[in-house]
């Protein structure tokens, strides 16, 4: 679009809103609605989500309670690192853990250069894409979501959402309040690009490896349906 293409179409823009109230404005945006969410793989939303994850080259499980949730920590680091070190934010929900249960020796705080584990709560997930989101800050670092070579994610079923639409109410709130986030982080998959020769590669610009456990109200046969359809899927697309 050309430079006096655009000029044109703001001043459109502008005259169309000019001597309009609040009111009015706020009725025309509801007059547009919104577009539909992309189709979900399956019904339940927490299989559609886990699926999702799936196909983005994320790993998932399932940890029902607190002790679940740090022996799969505990289990993930062994056997990439046959460590149990890890850094994670100052988030409440993982400040809480019992991690001497899992014999896991985490550092809460920032992730240093060196560190190739760093475990992030995520606020919500969206089954539409399969995204966790963070709200970042003191307790939630950014760069706990971009340094590290394996990013751990922990998501409680009960904060699952099925679309981008229902996030953004979510949102609003959260950004109205006196403590507004620093910012918003929306990660569905490891880091990845496919711009040299068309091949996919992770890890090109930040986590290699990208693994969701998801805590509450879950079951293990949950995640074997997602299995189940991620599975089916990929052996469709390969015919």
């Amino acid at each position: 679009m050309s430079s006096d293409s655009r000029s044109r179409i703001m001043a459109r823009i502008r005259h169309a809103s000019r001597g309009q109230d609040a009111a009015a404005i706020a009725a025309e945006l509801q007059g547009f609605g919104v577009a539909p969410a992309a189709a979900l793989p399956h019904d339940d939303t927490c299989i559609a989500f886990m699926t999702n994850v799936l196909r983005n080259q994320g790993s998932i499980e399932v940890a029902p309670g607190r002790v679940d949730v740090v022996k799969a920590v505990g289990q993930y680091l062994y056997r990439h690192y046959r460590s149990h070190r890890l850094v994670a934010g100052n988030d409440p929900h993982l400040a809480a853990m019992p991690w001497r249960d899992g014999g896991v020796l985490p550092r809460f705080g920032e992730i240093e250069p060196g560190e190739p584990v760093a475990l992030s709560y995520a606020q919500w997930g969206v089954a539409e894409t399969g995204a966790t989101i963070f709200l970042t800050g003191r307790n939630n670092p950014a760069r706990n979501n971009l340094l590290p070579e394996h990013h751990l994610v922990v998501l409680d079923v009960d904060r699952l959402l099925p679309d981008l639409e229902s996030l953004w109410q979510q949102l609003e709130p959260a950004f109205a309040g006196a403590d507004r986030p620093r910012g918003l982080f929306c990660i569905a998959g490891p880091s990845s690009t496919a711009d040299i020769e068309a091949q996919l590669v992770c890890g090109a610009h930040g986590p290699r490896a990208w693994h969701v456990i998801v805590t509450g109200e879950v079951r293990q046969e949950q995640l074997d349906v997602a299995s189940a359809i991620h599975a089916a899927a990929g052996s469709t697309g390969a015919g």
